[in-house]
């Protein structure tokens, strides 16, 4: 059984893949850690986006933007330690 928590998780890691071929082709990429009940997204950066100085401007400006617009549960994406 699809539990909410499970429905956001596969939301979530639906409107990364739109997301993830821009990061790629900058030689990263980003991965879903998880989505708590509270709607915070945790990722984990990969490749070139680990010490990329952009990185905080991919997080807030690109990957919390969209899934915020596509997700209205989403209040908050950080970055696994």
């Amino acid at each position: 059984m699809m539990t909410e928590q499970n429905v956001q998780f596969t939301a979530v890691a639906e409107v990364l893949e739109l997301i993830r071929p821009s990061i790629q082709a900058d030689g990263g990429d980003v991965e879903l850690v998880s989505v708590d009940h509270e709607g915070v997204v945790t990722v984990k950066f990969k490749g070139a986006c680990i010490n990329c100085p952009s990185m905080d401007m991919t997080l807030q400006g690109g990957i919390e933007t969209m899934l915020k617009e596509r997700i209205p549960s989403i209040t908050h994406v950080q970055v696994a330690e």
